[in-house]
């Protein structure tokens, strides 16, 4: 009878978040990106794989993640665009662990030799796998999630996703100065896993998100919120944030990179936001931060921890800080 209980008790435990989840893993890259995706049927999507360093610390990050994660391949790599602190690494982690299909936005938009030598670290990674090359309104396909290209070599997708609408706060906007980098160029996404709805925009600057939402927001309501560009102030444009309405945010900054005051509140503002959480606290002047037990890594000099999204398909979900095991759980969307 006590072993009944016990099994009973084990099942219902196991439902109320069970293991069938998608998961999301944001690994510390000290202010790059790497943001691994794993479906409940086993498939993965890595977004971008951090620096090049002699000791290969972000590809060792992203491997033990994944093994975390019980993957022995990568199935897909989204390189969101060509600068160092998100294809740098991509070379590396091919050596730690396969890549199935790399995905991007074709070549490389900048000219130089720092640009030349990542384009030859590439094309050797390259040469590994598989090649798949998206424009906004594309899907990767990623069995057990929806992922749609909404942005993509300077060129944004113009038909609208699940909730988007007419937006009429648009009237005021003001844009910044054109961007000519490979940041505008940055290939962002939206995933959809049943009623859950995740937004990454790589580095995206601030006109090429006022295209998404203004004067017609494609995009719509936002569940989990990848701050753009390591939430610096040349990207997360608060028309682009409110019409999203993030219920989360999660910040990717580096102790010294990202989290720029600016955009820091405008985030925090955002109308409807439950949570912000940070993988790393910021430490430059003026940097404001969230609460500690919100923080993966709170020493400038950290251990390398990272940040966890656990999906239920009907749109509940779970954030869980490596750091100190602290979780919070999230219901679903109401509106």
């Amino acid at each position: 009878m006590i072993a009944r209980t016990v099994l009973y008790l084990m099942l219902v435990c196991g439902l109320a978040f069970g293991a069938k989840t998608l998961d999301i893993y944001f690994v510390d890259v000290e202010g790059g990106q790497a943001t691994l995706i794993v479906t409940p049927q086993g498939e993965s999507l890595l977004v971008d794989a951090g620096f090049p360093t002699a000791d290969k610390r972000d590809a060792q990050r992203i491997a033990a993640a994944a093994k975390r994660a019980g993957l022995s391949k990568i199935d897909y790599l989204v390189v969101t665009h060509h600068h160092l602190d998100h294809v740098g690494g991509v070379e590396q982690l091919t050596g730690l662990i396969p890549v199935g299909t790399f995905v991007d936005h074709g070549p490389n938009t900048e000219q130089g030799a720092g640009a030349e030598k990542l384009n030859q670290s590439y094309a050797r990674a390259l040469a590994k796998g598989k090649h798949l090359v998206v424009k906004p309104g594309d899907t990767i396909p990623l069995k057990g999630a929806t992922i749609r290209v909404v942005t993509a070599r300077g060129e944004t997708l113009k038909t609208r996703l699940t909730g988007g609408a007419d937006n009429r706060s648009c009237g005021n906007v003001q844009k910044q100065k054109d961007d000519p980098s490979e940041n505008a160029r940055s290939t962002g996404f939206v995933l959809e896993y049943g009623k859950f709805r995740f937004l990454d925009l790589g580095d995206l600057t601030w006109n090429k998100e006022l295209e998404l939402v203004c004067p017609d927001n494609i995009i719509g309501p936002i569940d989990v919120y990848l701050t753009t560009h390591h939430g610096m102030d040349i990207s997360n444009a608060p028309a682009l944030v409110n019409a999203i309405r993030p219920r989360v945010a999660i910040m990717n900054n580096g102790p010294k990179k990202g989290g720029a005051p600016a955009a820091w509140q405008v985030i925090k503002s955002a109308p409807g936001l439950e949570d912000f959480w940070q993988v790393h606290r910021a430490v430059a002047p003026n940097a404001q931060n969230v609460a500690e037990d919100h923080i993966a890594n709170v020493d400038e000099k950290c251990q390398g921890l990272g940040l966890k999204v656990s999906v239920e398909k009907d749109g509940r979900f779970k954030v869980e800080n490596e750091r100190n095991k602290v979780s919070k759980s999230y219901g679903k969307r109401t509106s």
